[in-house]
């Protein structure tokens, strides 16, 4: 692996691969998990698509979305989540028993199709990985850390992925609100990344500051290899059944249009519905458990609409 983040070699091109799509934003609060898992759900359920869901925020609420809680435990007892590959990844042990493929769990909520790589609470120690790439940089004569830093982020989560690369149709990457080591990696790994959002001023914002770090990220990896990511489409949800006629609302969406051009914003819209925080509460996706609900239908409209896109 060591060679791997000096030669930087790893890229998307060397296997074959189904669409690696990310789901982010600066802010939390915006359904970015609840549109992860539901479009993951609908491709699985209603295009027979093979799906891998990531977890790659440390509040696992993509995990506890389709397992339970005490699955969780009983998997993280096992060390079977996305900690244990990252591990391997920043300390190799040549005896590690477990794999990828033993790590992913198959047919999440008995839906054939759908598959979750775990996330974990503790993803990763900040520290390690500096040590780490320190030590990398100084074996080099220690003039070149920004560069092994960007290597390490380009590859870590591509690295994570290659044994499966091949083996799904999507796989979707549930992002941190913010913009740590995990989230950047994900983001240049990802063909496409999907932007939630809610029609409020600070949503907006979110958006912004995604935009610019995105293109902060091309810059810094230009001279190494080029970041292709490009954006599939702005999804907004409605936090009140006021909104679509509020001043807020128009003004976002203006400055949406503005920023990022109409064909961008998906015609799709996640309603306010109940029966999707019960979902929650049961750790289905509303798209299984309540699939003729106000929100499961529009779920279901967005998916065809992403599809479309692509």
């Amino acid at each position: 692996m060591y060679a791997t983040y000096l030669n930087g070699n790893t890229s998307a091109e060397e296997v074959k691969m189904g669409y690696v799509i990310a789901t982010a934003n600066m802010k939390g609060g915006v359904g970015k998990t609840t549109l992860t898992v539901n479009l993951a759900t609908c491709l699985a359920k209603n295009y027979g698509k093979k799906v891998l869901v990531l977890d790659l925020d440390s509040q696992i609420s993509a995990t506890l979305s389709l397992m339970s809680p005490v699955e969780f435990a009983k998997r993280r007892k096992q060390r079977k989540t996305l900690r244990y590959l990252i591990d391997e990844i920043i300390n190799p042990d040549p005896d590690a028993k477990l794999t990828i493929h033993d790590i992913i769990y198959p047919e999440v909520c008995k839906l054939v199709g759908l598959d979750i790589l775990p996330g974990d609470i503790d993803l990763y120690d900040e520290f390690v990985v500096s040590e780490m790439l320190h030590n990398q940089s100084v074996a080099l004569g220690g003039n070149d850390f920004e560069t092994i830093w960007n290597r390490f982020e380009r590859v870590l989560v591509r690295d994570i992925l290659k044994p499966v690369l091949d083996e799904y149709d999507f796989i979707l990457l549930d992002c941190a609100p913010g913009y740590n080591l995990m989230t950047r990696s994900a983001l240049a790994t990802s063909n496409f990344y999907i932007l939630p959002a809610k029609p409020e001023p600070l949503s907006v914002v979110g958006i912004q500051l995604l935009e610019r770090r995105i293109a902060q990220l091309k810059d810094s990896h230009e001279h190494e290899a080029k970041i292709n990511i490009q954006i599939l489409g702005i999804i907004f949800s409605m936090s009140s059944t006021n909104l679509l006629n509020g001043r807020y609302y128009k003004q976002v969406m203006h400055r949406v249009v503005e920023d990022f051009g109409v064909d961008k914003i998906c015609k799709a819209q996640i309603p306010v519905d109940v029966n999707v925080a019960k979902a929650v509460d049961s750790f289905i996706p509303v798209s299984l458990l309540s699939p003729n609900s106000a929100g499961s239908k529009a779920f279901m409209q967005l998916t065809q609409e992403l599809l479309q896109k692509l």
